[in-house]
């Protein structure tokens, strides 16, 4: 059994800090969210994917663009032509979202509910979701002691989006521990609302897959989802699924013994194509020097 976990993909999120780049290709900035996605749902559509997870925000806030909506059904389509079902759960940003409310979803797309815990079981695979969208933006009550225990004989997945313990650059929002997800007894946990990648095996395994493009400097580096294989004895293999469009990375040069204004920049050039002849830069990029 194989299926794709992502969070965080804010759709339709402006790209932020890029006023200082008069040059940067503006189309590319523009639809660097929407390019991001559509590689994802190609993704799990030439992996034959059995399902996908997104744990939270999907979208971007209180934002009005119907578009947006149209679009994202429009890639549900895809999967839904492959046979694939998605299961949404609603974070802060999308608690917020007008759509969310407004927004007719193809039948393979199954969102959790904002009233309490809800189990969605996919029979054929022995898999069940169990998952607690937010209702409103700020929700800072721990949603995980509410969630049901875990279907006897079935693969178990926790949807989740939280700030986990100790992600303090993050808002502090359905605050839990490692130590209560596992005791939880579920075999893995799809998080989200943390934008970096971040994995724990013990007695559940734990993943936070980041977000699906970086849109600032603070997002640096390689960005994406998880592709998540069980095996018939149930070992969990996680790899990543590297697919952002655009991509961050911070250049520090040293100057120190530069004379000359064209000195220092030569030495920057020279940093940036050693950057992108590492392959380090694969994609377009937007290189800041601290």
């Amino acid at each position: 059994m194989r299926f794709i976990h992502a969070a965080d993909i804010h759709l339709d999120s402006p790209l932020h800090g890029l006023s200082a780049y008069p040059d940067a290709p503006a189309d590319m900035l523009r639809n660097a969210t929407r390019d991001a996605f559509t590689a994802l749902v190609t993704a799990a559509i030439d992996e034959e994917a059995d399902f996908m997870v997104i744990a939270g925000d999907l979208y971007d806030g209180t934002w009005r663009d119907h578009n947006t909506g149209i679009f994202f059904c429009k890639e549900m389509g895809r999967l839904r032509r492959a046979g694939i079902p998605v299961y949404v759960l609603f974070g802060n940003h999308d608690a917020e979202s007008e759509m969310t409310k407004q927004l007719q979803l193809p039948d393979n797309v199954h969102t959790f509910s904002t009233r309490k815990a809800e189990t969605f079981r996919i029979d054929e695979l022995k898999v069940a979701l169990h998952g607690h969208s937010f209702k409103e933006k700020e929700v800072t009550s721990n949603l995980v002691t509410a969630y049901p225990a875990p279907v006897p004989g079935f693969f178990n997945i926790g949807v989740l989006h939280t700030a986990l313990e100790g992600n303090t650059v993050h808002a502090n929002y359905a605050p839990c521990s490692r130590v209560e997800l596992h005791a939880k007894g579920y075999q893995y946990w799809a998080l989200g609302h943390v934008h970096e990648y971040a994995i724990w095996r013990e007695a559940s395994t734990i993943v936070f897959p980041g977000n699906l493009q970086g849109r600032n400097i603070r997002e640096t580096g390689r960005r994406g989802a998880v592709t998540v294989t069980v095996d018939d004895s149930g070992d969990v293999s996680v790899e990543r699924l590297l697919i952002d469009v655009l991509r961050w990375e911070p250049v520090t040069v040293d100057a120190s013994e530069c004379s000359t204004l064209n000195e220092v920049a030569r030495e920057v050039g020279r940093r940036l194509e050693a950057l992108v002849e590492s392959g380090s830069a694969s994609v377009p990029t937007l290189f800041e020097s601290p």
